[in-house]
């Protein structure tokens, strides 16, 4: 039995052992940052001036409670001498007094930086001042009630940095042994006898313990939760940060950015996407998009398609189609997207990018019609060369002589300025086109330009029977502008209005002051244009189809980009049937 007890004694000492450890040990996680300390202090810093409330109140309830018994006295008081009761009244009057004074220093820098300080303070004013009396009148004073209600009132109150509320009950307690123990004085109260009382000493001992534990575990709570805090807020700076800059790539992408339901509806859209479907706002797409089979595509059987695609493949790339915009406009797009599950493989949405293609499928219908220019324009002046070459060698097969007329001469020479022109247009409108019009900027007088291009399209004008009314006066205020550029506008004008109708034309060349510009007018009286034509006159390579047009469709083209370089516009006035009135602007006051 004795070796039973025995070991029954170890395991306890042992489990015992390790519940201290784990209750008294350092957290693992790092927490004695300065600002868990500074958010200690703080807290600490609050709650005393709540306490010091308390303590004013309870104080005021038992200095009532003296006050009345002095007056009329009360049964349990019964047993204490007059003057200790006394006493009572003028220890209570101190300890408020002593109060005030901490309420006065809890407002003061000191009270901010150093709040622990003021709490010994404050519990030792309290505590020291019953003692001092006690101690002055020759008898000790064990005040089981007011410690009991001090410590108690601390550790509910100020749960943290336990050993300040130990110190506050050390420093008391070893006053009220040693002291008393030293000068030899004893309890005079009911109930006390002796200084070291068993009961007495226990009461306090685990009283205070209790108190000092509850706290140490408090203290510890909060330093887990305070380092929780931390970590979260960390977390949360960390995804916000994260939200924010894959906000702004979504904000800021000149892609489009989506994401589709299996049903057909746009679920988000970012600026990109609403400005290339026309909208202002991503609101408005996830809005009104309901149905992007029959809503979007120009052709709904793609939308067919671009599930397909992604069903087999798992993703589409560079899937171009052809949409409808807001204002029914149509432009082309390049989606790129894929399909988005759950864990169970469901499908949730569909996600990608959306790039308008437009300019590009324009370049690439430019390119085509290029290619269709050179080899038709192109290939016939060469042909008939190659052709009157050939019919020569054969006539003169047996002799190294090939005798030459000057009409064929002539032809041929025609044919190769024919090419020679074509060539040099196509480099400079592809000049034009990369690199802008340059423009060569000086003071002139607009009735002078007009003059050199009349004079030197004259011969074509006695050649084609046209007459020309040039009605430009040499009044007008000169302009800032390229001379040999606008020669080239009023040829190509000219020029074209002599091509494109049959001989006997009437031409009329006008310009007037409106307003900052002067308003530039070439007329005829010929067949006219239509407004299927009009509308892509001056588009690159663009020919006409109801006029006798032998060019590549550069010579307008290069007029609007000169216009344009200026600063001015040009357009197309006219009736079909009625002639044709090509008209542009020019600012007065064009920089240099």
């Amino acid at each position: 039995m004795v070796k039973v007890g025995k070991t029954l004694m170890a395991s306890l000492l042992q489990q015992l052992a390790r519940w201290c450890k784990q209750v008294f040990s350092t957290p693992t996680i790092d927490v004695n940052t300065a600002e868990y300390q500074s958010w200690r202090t703080h807290f600490l810093w609050q709650r005393l001036r709540l306490w010091l409330w308390l303590a004013l109140i309870c104080l005021l309830s038992f200095t009532v409670r003296n006050i009345y018994d002095l007056f009329f006295p009360l049964q349990e008081l019964a047993q204490l001498p007059k003057v200790i009761r006394i006493q009572g009244v003028a220890i209570n009057i101190i300890m408020l007094l002593s109060l005030l004074v901490c309420f006065g220093l809890h407002k003061t820098q000191f009270g901010h930086r150093h709040p622990g300080r003021l709490f010994l303070g404050i519990s030792w004013s309290i505590s020291f001042t019953s003692q001092l009396f006690a101690t002055i009148n020759g008898f000790a004073l064990p005040d089981n009630l007011g410690w009991s209600l001090l410590f108690l009132s601390q550790a509910i109150f100020m749960p943290v940095r336990w050993l300040l509320h130990l110190l506050s009950q050390l420093g008391i307690l070893i006053y009220f042994f040693a002291v008393n123990t030293a000068l030899g004085l004893k309890p005079i109260l009911p109930g006390h006898l002796e200084i070291y009382n068993v009961t007495f000493i226990l009461y306090i001992f685990w009283f205070c313990t209790i108190c000092d534990v509850g706290v140490y575990l408090y203290d510890r709570l909060q330093y887990s939760e305070f380092n929780a805090r931390q970590a979260l807020e960390a977390a949360n700076k960390k995804l916000a940060l994260a939200e924010a800059k894959y906000r702004s790539i979504f904000e800021n992408a000149i892609e489009g950015i989506f994401q589709s339901s299996p049903d057909g509806r746009y679920i988000t859209a970012n600026p990109a996407l609403a400005k290339i479907y026309g909208y202002s706002s991503p609101e408005e797409v996830t809005a009104n998009f309901t149905d992007i089979e029959n809503q979007l595509y120009v052709d709904s059987s793609r939308r067919a398609e671009f599930v397909r695609l992604i069903e087999k493949y798992g993703i589409v790339a560079e899937f171009e189609s052809q949409i409808y915009r807001q204002d029914k406009s149509v432009v082309w797009i390049s989606e790129k997207a894929y399909a988005v599950r759950d864990a169970a493989g469901k499908l949730l949405y569909y996600e990608g990018l959306i790039e308008d293609i437009t300019q590009r499928k324009q370049a690439e219908e430019a390119v085509r019609v290029f290619f269709h220019a050179v080899s038709h324009d192109l290939r016939n002046p060469v042909l008939g060369s190659l052709m009157v070459l050939r019919n020569l060698l054969n006539a003169n097969d047996t002799s190294s002589q090939i005798p030459i007329s000057r009409a064929i001469l002539e032809r041929m020479e025609q044919s190769c300025d024919r090419q020679l022109s074509l060539l040099n247009s196509l480099m400079e409108a592809h000049t034009n086109e990369v690199q802008g019009v340059v423009l060569q900027l000086q003071p002139l007088q607009l009735y002078t330009v007009v003059a050199n291009a009349i004079a030197d399209l004259e011969p074509m004008l006695t050649k084609n029977q046209t007459t020309l009314s040039n009605l430009v006066t040499a009044d007008l205020p000169s302009i800032n502008a390229d001379p040999t550029q606008l020669w080239r506008v009023f040829s190509n004008l000219i020029g074209n209005a002599i091509k494109h109708n049959p001989p006997g034309l009437h031409i009329t060349i006008n310009a007037q002051i409106q307003s900052d510009k002067i308003y530039c007018t070439v007329s005829d009286n010929g067949v006219g244009i239509s407004k299927q034509q009009s509308d892509r006159l001056f588009d690159l390579y663009f020919r006409g189809n109801n006029r006798n047009s032998v060019g590549l469709g550069l010579g307008l083209y290069l007029c609007k980009q000169i216009i344009h370089a200026h600063g001015g516009e040009i357009g197309l006035e006219n009736g079909l049937e009625a002639g044709a009135t090509f008209w542009f602007t020019l600012p007065l006051n064009h920089p240099a």
